[in-house]
């Protein structure tokens, strides 16, 4: 069972320890941050629940979402032949594996949960961390939600709707209540909420198998003639180039999830990188099969033209049982969305613990032990987008704002190689993996904004601007407004929750 701490980005040295039991002990400084269990009477904190089979099942549950039924139009679109698309397809999957080694270092030398929230802490500082835990909880990880949930809403309606189509208004209507089902799970509890994750990752691996069974079936039959010609076409638009990163990279994104949950992971430092090793490999190799049975059926030209790639697959490889389809996406996005929530609440209790959001966020129910308010914070602003948004607008916005703070967590890791040398660090990466993704990031920001700039690049960094004059005076100076403290104990009644304390070492 995990402490709370207040500080975890204060502290220069941590330490990994076992208990005897089997359970690992991890102290920064002062501070413990893990136990085997709580003691009656003890302060609250977080139980270490989520064991390798969840990890795993956390990370492809997120990423195997419905960028792998929708991205393909916009990936081929922008990248022009089938043959650069499989190559960027086999790159993001690099991107990802790369990355995830990386936070796999990160999360094991610091395994406070946050993820970039924390080693930006340890690296720069309160600033950059704040910025990362403002633009996260306000806009990224709810946008993210909200694009998986009108994406599940999607298709749910379609399913039931008549030639005229579906009503956008009745798809926002479904979006919001699958937002609230699965607000329900992850505040009930975390066994509940990992347990869904488990179910619906086998699933939709299910699915993923049909989906390749039926383009191995149709290549034993001869349907081969669009694997001809592959770089024909091809773009030479570096910032097309970027842009069709993004698209690839949101089918993959979900592969830092792990780490805004490491204070729930169980023996982190050997499970968190066995997870990376299963799972990203795993839905690369997916991804791949599945873009080739997709080219079984379809020419290029006619995923270009189709918004429903694996809808028409369906229709023409499955035959009477085509509604598999329609169906697995929908269990592919639930399961995404109850997956990127989970990992949601936690980052907002890691800075709120810190003191750069609302103290009541960082409290926990005292008898589930789950991040409640957090979370329920987290799903009142992805129904507010859901509302307002569309989804390629959020997706674009998404993309571009994250990569800014995965090359910053890059960038965090270099430094810290230099500034805190001795830090313990149970898991090490070449030091080429930081470099690689830190460059890539950094083309990913900026050749899009010279190549094609939109307006969602601007409304980023005026958020971010934003965010440095709201923390002078509200985080540095510590300005609060006295109607804080009673909207914290109306909240602390009404959910049953209460603040996490230190546990220090006996």
């Amino acid at each position: 069972m995990l402490r709370n701490p207040s500080s975890h980005g204060h502290n220069n040295e941590s330490t990994v320890e076992d208990d005897g039991d089997g359970c690992e002990i991890v102290s920064n400084g002062k501070n413990m941050l893990a136990r085997k269990f709580s003691t009656k009477g003890d302060t609250l904190y977080l139980e270490r629940r989520v064991g390798l089979l969840s990890g795993v099942a956390l990370i492809v549950g997120t990423m195997i979402g419905s960028g792998i039924f929708v991205s393909p139009t916009g990936l081929l679109i922008r990248t022009g032949s089938i043959g650069l698309s499989f190559v960027i397809w086999a790159a993001c999957g690099a991107m990802s594996l790369l990355g995830a080694l990386a936070y796999a270092e990160l999360g094991t030398m610091n395994p406070s949960s946050g993820a970039e929230y924390a080693y930006l802490m340890d690296a720069f500082g309160p600033m950059p961390a704040f910025l990362f835990s403002w633009i996260s909880t306000l806009i990224l990880k709810p946008s993210q939600v909200a694009i998986i949930c009108l994406s599940f809403a999607k298709y749910a309606v379609e399913a039931f709707a008549d030639e005229c189509g579906s009503s956008d208004l009745v798809v926002k209507i479904v979006a919001i209540l699958s937002i609230l089902v699965i607000t329900y799970i992850n505040c009930y509890s975390v066994n509940l909420a990992t347990g869904v994750q488990n179910a619906f990752t086998a699933a939709k691996l299910v699915a993923v198998l049909v989906v390749v069974a039926g383009g191995v079936q149709k290549i034993f039959q001869g349907h081969t003639e669009h694997f001809k010609n592959y770089f024909e076409n091809t773009t030479s638009s570096l910032g097309d180039v970027a842009t069709a990163f993004y698209s690839g990279l949101w089918a993959y994104d979900g592969w830092n999830n792990l780490n805004y949950v490491t204070e729930e992971i169980k023996n982190p430092s050997k499970n968190i990188p066995r997870a990376i090793y299963i799972s990203i490999p795993l839905v690369t190799i997916c991804y791949l099969l599945v873009n080739v049975a997709y080219l079984t059926i379809m020419s290029p030209d006619e995923i270009v033209r189709n918004e429903a790639v694996a809808v028409t697959f369906g229709i023409r490889a499955l035959g009477s049982i085509a509604w598999v389809i329609p169906l697995s996406i929908m269990i592919s996005t639930f399961g995404s969305a109850n997956g990127t929530l989970f990992a949601a609440g936690r980052l907002c209790f890691a800075a709120s613990r810190e003191g750069h959001l609302m103290n009541v966020l960082s409290y926990i129910h005292i008898k589930k032990l789950t991040p409640m308010p957090s979370i329920i914070f987290h799903a009142i602003i992805t129904i507010m987008m859901v509302v307002s948004g569309t989804i390629n607008s959020l997706i674009d916005f998404f993309s571009f704002t994250a990569w800014i703070f995965y090359g910053s967590a890059m960038l965090a890791l270099l430094v810290m190689r230099r500034t805190r040398p001795d830090v313990p660090r149970p898991y090490k990466v070449p030091i080429i993996i930081p470099i690689i993704i830190f460059i890539i990031s950094i083309y990913l920001v900026v050749a899009p904004i010279i190549d094609k700039p939109q307006i969602e690049y601007l409304y980023s960094v005026l958020f971010m601007l934003a965010g440095m004059i709201f923390y002078v005076p509200f985080v540095h100076m510590g300005y609060k407004f006295n109607v804080v403290d009673r909207w914290t104990v109306f909240v602390q009644l009404l959910l049953q929750v209460a603040p996490t304390k230190l546990v220090l070492p006996d």
